[in-house]
Protein backbone atom coordinates (compact mmCIF):
# COMPACT_ATOMS: atom_id res chain seq x y z
CA UNK A 1 0.00 0.00 0.00
CA UNK A 2 1.51 3.11 -0.89
CA UNK A 3 1.69 6.12 1.73
CA UNK A 4 0.45 8.96 0.18
CA UNK A 5 0.30 12.53 1.31
CA UNK A 6 -3.29 13.58 -0.50
CA UNK A 7 -4.26 16.28 -2.42
CA UNK A 8 -6.09 17.24 -5.38
CA UNK A 9 -3.52 18.76 -7.50
CA UNK A 10 -0.13 17.32 -7.08
CA UNK A 11 3.30 17.15 -8.77
CA UNK A 12 5.61 14.25 -8.60
CA UNK A 13 9.29 14.68 -8.05
CA UNK A 14 11.84 11.98 -8.21
CA UNK A 15 14.21 10.96 -5.18
CA UNK A 16 17.17 9.97 -7.84
CA UNK A 17 17.81 13.83 -8.54
CA UNK A 18 18.56 14.88 -5.00
CA UNK A 19 19.86 11.24 -4.11
CA UNK A 20 22.27 10.87 -6.52
CA UNK A 21 22.22 13.89 -9.22
CA UNK A 22 23.62 16.76 -7.07
CA UNK A 23 26.42 16.70 -4.64
CA UNK A 24 25.10 16.31 -1.21
CA UNK A 25 25.01 19.61 0.28
CA UNK A 26 22.88 20.97 -2.35
CA UNK A 27 20.13 18.37 -2.03
CA UNK A 28 18.42 19.60 0.61
CA UNK A 29 18.00 23.03 -0.74
CA UNK A 30 17.06 22.15 -3.80
CA UNK A 31 14.33 19.63 -2.26
CA UNK A 32 12.83 22.88 -0.89
CA UNK A 33 13.18 24.85 -3.50
CA UNK A 34 11.06 22.90 -5.86
CA UNK A 35 8.87 22.27 -3.65
CA UNK A 36 8.22 25.82 -2.98
CA UNK A 37 8.43 26.26 -7.14
CA UNK A 38 5.23 24.05 -7.60
CA UNK A 39 3.34 25.63 -4.30
CA UNK A 40 3.75 28.92 -6.17
CA UNK A 41 1.89 27.79 -8.89
CA UNK A 42 -1.16 26.73 -7.00
CA UNK A 43 -0.19 22.81 -6.77
CA UNK A 44 0.87 20.74 -4.45
CA UNK A 45 4.71 18.67 -4.65
CA UNK A 46 4.72 15.20 -4.13
CA UNK A 47 8.14 13.88 -3.83
CA UNK A 48 8.66 10.42 -4.43
CA UNK A 49 10.48 7.21 -2.70
CA UNK A 50 10.97 4.25 -0.91
CA UNK A 51 11.74 4.10 2.59
CA UNK A 52 12.27 1.28 4.55
CA UNK A 53 10.63 -0.54 1.78
CA UNK A 54 7.54 1.89 2.11
CA UNK A 55 6.73 3.33 -1.42
CA UNK A 56 5.85 7.32 -0.04
CA UNK A 57 3.94 9.76 -2.70
CA UNK A 58 4.57 13.08 -1.03
CA UNK A 59 7.11 12.63 1.45
CA UNK A 60 8.08 14.43 4.58
CA UNK A 61 10.71 16.63 5.13
CA UNK A 62 11.98 13.39 7.61
CA UNK A 63 11.28 10.84 5.35
CA UNK A 64 13.59 12.32 2.60
CA UNK A 65 16.36 13.37 5.44
CA UNK A 66 16.02 9.45 6.29
CA UNK A 67 17.16 8.81 2.33
CA UNK A 68 20.01 11.31 2.25
CA UNK A 69 21.60 10.31 5.45
CA UNK A 70 21.21 6.62 4.96
CA UNK A 71 24.81 5.17 3.74
CA UNK A 72 23.61 3.53 0.34
CA UNK A 73 20.57 3.96 -1.40
CA UNK A 74 20.02 2.13 -4.12
CA UNK A 75 17.93 3.31 -7.78
CA UNK A 76 14.72 1.82 -8.73
CA UNK A 77 12.68 1.49 -11.68
CA UNK A 78 10.46 -0.40 -12.66
CA UNK A 79 12.13 -3.64 -13.11
CA UNK A 80 13.55 -3.61 -9.09
CA UNK A 81 10.97 -1.48 -7.66
CA UNK A 82 8.97 -4.12 -5.94
CA UNK A 83 12.11 -6.21 -4.97
CA UNK A 84 13.54 -2.92 -2.86
CA UNK A 85 9.96 -2.81 -1.33
CA UNK A 86 9.84 -6.39 -0.76
CA UNK A 87 13.01 -6.84 0.98
CA UNK A 88 12.24 -3.77 3.10
CA UNK A 89 14.84 -1.40 1.22
CA UNK A 90 15.45 2.65 0.86
CA UNK A 91 15.54 3.50 -2.61
CA UNK A 92 15.18 6.81 -4.61
CA UNK A 93 12.51 6.51 -7.36
CA UNK A 94 14.32 6.87 -11.40
CA UNK A 95 11.67 8.11 -13.81
CA UNK A 96 9.70 4.53 -14.44
CA UNK A 97 9.49 3.93 -11.00
CA UNK A 98 8.17 7.75 -9.94
CA UNK A 99 5.55 7.34 -12.51
CA UNK A 100 4.21 3.62 -11.40
CA UNK A 101 3.94 5.35 -7.54
CA UNK A 102 2.29 8.34 -8.94
CA UNK A 103 -0.23 6.46 -10.95
CA UNK A 104 -0.78 4.41 -8.41
CA UNK A 105 -1.61 7.12 -5.61
CA UNK A 106 -3.92 9.17 -8.62
CA UNK A 107 -0.93 11.58 -9.45
CA UNK A 108 -1.65 12.62 -12.84
CA UNK A 109 1.90 15.19 -13.31
CA UNK A 110 5.69 14.37 -12.90
CA UNK A 111 8.00 17.04 -13.27
CA UNK A 112 11.83 15.68 -14.25
CA UNK A 113 14.87 17.00 -15.48
CA UNK A 114 15.48 14.54 -18.78
CA UNK A 115 13.86 11.40 -19.80
CA UNK A 116 16.14 7.83 -20.51
CA UNK A 117 15.74 6.94 -23.80
CA UNK A 118 17.75 4.44 -26.31
CA UNK A 119 21.24 4.08 -26.05
CA UNK A 120 23.99 5.07 -28.96
CA UNK A 121 25.14 1.95 -30.56
CA UNK A 122 21.44 0.23 -29.36
CA UNK A 123 21.78 -1.83 -33.58
CA UNK A 124 24.80 -4.17 -31.27
CA UNK A 125 23.59 -4.33 -28.09
CA UNK A 126 20.02 -3.65 -26.81
CA UNK A 127 20.08 -0.68 -24.22
CA UNK A 128 16.60 1.51 -24.19
CA UNK A 129 15.51 3.06 -20.81
CA UNK A 130 12.61 1.54 -19.03
CA UNK A 131 11.08 5.16 -18.92
CA UNK A 132 9.68 4.88 -22.63
CA UNK A 133 7.47 1.97 -21.73
CA UNK A 134 6.29 3.34 -18.75
CA UNK A 135 5.08 6.15 -20.81
CA UNK A 136 2.92 3.34 -22.51
CA UNK A 137 1.97 2.04 -19.08
CA UNK A 138 0.99 4.77 -15.97
CA UNK A 139 -1.04 7.92 -17.14
CA UNK A 140 0.89 10.36 -16.49
CA UNK A 141 1.89 13.48 -18.03
CA UNK A 142 5.80 13.93 -17.69
CA UNK A 143 7.12 17.21 -17.99
CA UNK A 144 11.28 17.02 -19.18
CA UNK A 145 13.54 18.70 -20.85
CA UNK A 146 13.41 15.91 -23.56
CA UNK A 147 16.01 13.06 -23.20
CA UNK A 148 19.39 13.57 -22.22
CA UNK A 149 21.52 14.61 -24.50
CA UNK A 150 24.05 11.59 -24.18
CA UNK A 151 21.72 8.92 -25.70
CA UNK A 152 20.45 8.63 -29.42
CA UNK A 153 18.02 11.09 -29.38
CA UNK A 154 16.48 10.51 -32.67
CA UNK A 155 16.15 7.20 -32.26
CA UNK A 156 14.52 7.59 -29.02
CA UNK A 157 12.11 10.37 -30.74
CA UNK A 158 10.98 7.62 -32.99
CA UNK A 159 10.85 4.86 -30.64
CA UNK A 160 8.48 7.45 -28.58
CA UNK A 161 6.21 7.10 -31.74
CA UNK A 162 6.54 3.59 -32.30
CA UNK A 163 5.05 3.14 -28.75
CA UNK A 164 2.44 5.25 -29.46
CA UNK A 165 3.14 7.96 -26.93
CA UNK A 166 2.32 11.98 -27.58
CA UNK A 167 5.04 13.97 -27.26
CA UNK A 168 4.29 17.65 -26.82
CA UNK A 169 5.80 21.06 -26.85
CA UNK A 170 5.68 23.87 -24.39
CA UNK A 171 6.56 26.86 -26.42
CA UNK A 172 8.41 25.32 -28.69
CA UNK A 173 8.11 22.86 -32.08
CA UNK A 174 11.41 21.43 -31.25
CA UNK A 175 12.38 17.98 -29.33
CA UNK A 176 14.63 19.28 -26.94
CA UNK A 177 17.71 17.33 -25.91
CA UNK A 178 18.64 18.19 -21.72
CA UNK A 179 20.78 20.88 -22.13
CA UNK A 180 20.37 21.73 -25.83
CA UNK A 181 17.30 23.63 -26.79
CA UNK A 182 17.04 21.18 -29.99
CA UNK A 183 17.37 17.79 -30.25
CA UNK A 184 16.96 17.44 -33.97
CA UNK A 185 13.93 16.11 -34.57
CA UNK A 186 10.32 18.10 -33.94
CA UNK A 187 7.35 17.48 -31.57
CA UNK A 188 3.25 16.16 -32.56
CA UNK A 189 1.97 19.07 -31.58
CA UNK A 190 2.61 22.28 -29.95
CA UNK A 191 1.35 24.26 -26.84
CA UNK A 192 1.94 27.80 -25.45
CA UNK A 193 -0.95 28.48 -22.97
CA UNK A 194 -1.23 26.20 -19.99
CA UNK A 195 -4.72 25.90 -19.84
CA UNK A 196 -5.06 24.81 -22.78
CA UNK A 197 -2.33 21.93 -22.13
CA UNK A 198 -3.28 20.87 -18.60
CA UNK A 199 -7.26 20.66 -20.93
CA UNK A 200 -5.43 18.33 -23.69
CA UNK A 201 -3.60 16.25 -20.56
CA UNK A 202 -6.83 15.55 -19.12
CA UNK A 203 -8.62 14.55 -21.98
CA UNK A 204 -5.74 12.36 -23.17
CA UNK A 205 -5.05 10.68 -19.85
CA UNK A 206 -8.34 9.55 -19.77
CA UNK A 207 -8.32 8.87 -23.50
CA UNK A 208 -5.87 5.85 -23.41
CA UNK A 209 -4.97 5.39 -19.97
CA UNK A 210 -1.13 6.05 -20.68
CA UNK A 211 1.22 8.85 -20.28
CA UNK A 212 2.07 12.08 -22.99
CA UNK A 213 5.77 13.74 -22.50
CA UNK A 214 5.79 17.11 -22.36
CA UNK A 215 8.81 18.94 -23.36
CA UNK A 216 9.91 22.20 -22.21
CA UNK A 217 13.36 23.27 -23.54
CA UNK A 218 16.03 24.72 -20.83
CA UNK A 219 15.87 28.48 -20.50
CA UNK A 220 18.00 30.25 -23.78
CA UNK A 221 20.64 32.10 -21.31
CA UNK A 222 20.96 28.44 -19.48
CA UNK A 223 21.76 26.16 -22.80
CA UNK A 224 24.98 25.31 -22.88
CA UNK A 225 27.79 26.03 -26.06
CA UNK A 226 26.80 22.99 -28.75
CA UNK A 227 30.46 22.77 -29.48
CA UNK A 228 31.72 22.95 -25.72
CA UNK A 229 29.05 20.01 -24.81
CA UNK A 230 30.19 17.56 -27.49
CA UNK A 231 33.92 17.81 -26.25
CA UNK A 232 33.20 17.74 -22.94
CA UNK A 233 31.35 14.53 -23.84
CA UNK A 234 33.59 13.10 -25.54
CA UNK A 235 35.81 13.15 -22.61
CA UNK A 236 33.07 12.30 -19.83
CA UNK A 237 32.44 8.89 -22.29
CA UNK A 238 36.21 8.13 -22.59
CA UNK A 239 36.48 7.93 -18.48
CA UNK A 240 33.32 5.85 -18.15
CA UNK A 241 34.76 3.57 -20.77
CA UNK A 242 37.95 3.54 -18.67
CA UNK A 243 36.67 3.04 -15.70
CA UNK A 244 35.01 -0.09 -17.02
CA UNK A 245 30.89 1.22 -16.95
CA UNK A 246 28.24 -0.72 -18.45
CA UNK A 247 24.63 -1.03 -18.98
CA UNK A 248 23.18 0.81 -16.09
CA UNK A 249 25.85 2.42 -14.92
CA UNK A 250 26.93 4.46 -18.17
CA UNK A 251 24.85 7.20 -17.89
CA UNK A 252 24.70 8.72 -13.87
CA UNK A 253 28.85 8.00 -14.51
CA UNK A 254 29.02 9.96 -17.86
CA UNK A 255 26.46 12.54 -16.50
CA UNK A 256 29.24 12.66 -12.97
CA UNK A 257 32.04 12.60 -15.33
CA UNK A 258 30.31 15.99 -16.95
CA UNK A 259 30.00 17.76 -14.07
CA UNK A 260 33.86 17.29 -13.41
CA UNK A 261 34.80 17.89 -17.02
CA UNK A 262 32.53 21.05 -17.51
CA UNK A 263 33.72 22.90 -14.43
CA UNK A 264 30.13 22.18 -13.37
CA UNK A 265 28.62 23.84 -16.37
CA UNK A 266 26.45 20.57 -16.92
CA UNK A 267 25.53 20.86 -13.32
CA UNK A 268 24.14 24.27 -13.31
CA UNK A 269 22.09 23.49 -16.65
CA UNK A 270 20.49 20.81 -14.92
CA UNK A 271 19.65 22.30 -11.82
CA UNK A 272 17.52 25.52 -14.34
CA UNK A 273 16.04 23.12 -16.46
CA UNK A 274 14.59 20.55 -13.93
CA UNK A 275 13.17 24.00 -11.67
CA UNK A 276 11.47 25.35 -15.03
CA UNK A 277 10.07 22.02 -15.45
CA UNK A 278 8.95 22.01 -11.97
CA UNK A 279 7.44 25.34 -12.22
CA UNK A 280 5.78 24.02 -15.53
CA UNK A 281 4.65 20.82 -14.01
CA UNK A 282 2.91 23.08 -10.83
CA UNK A 283 1.08 25.19 -13.53
CA UNK A 284 -0.35 22.44 -15.47
CA UNK A 285 -1.47 20.67 -12.23
CA UNK A 286 -3.64 23.88 -10.58
CA UNK A 287 -5.23 23.37 -13.93
CA UNK A 288 -5.98 20.29 -14.21
CA UNK A 289 -9.45 18.27 -13.42
CA UNK A 290 -9.79 17.43 -9.72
Amino acid sequence: MINANSSPRRVALETTLLVHGVPKESARPLAAELESIVRAEGAEPATVGVVGGRPVVGMSHAELEVLLEAAEVPKANSSNLGLFMHRGMHAATTVSATMELAAAAGVRVFATGGLGGVHKGYGQHWDVSADLLALTRFPVAVVASGVKNLLDVASTREMLETLGVPVVGFGTDRFPAFYLRDGGTGVDARFDDAGSLASFLDSELDRTGRGVLVCRPIDQADELDSAEWHRWLGEAEAKALDAGKVGREVTPAVLSNLHAVSGGATLRANLSLVKGNARLGGMLASRMRV
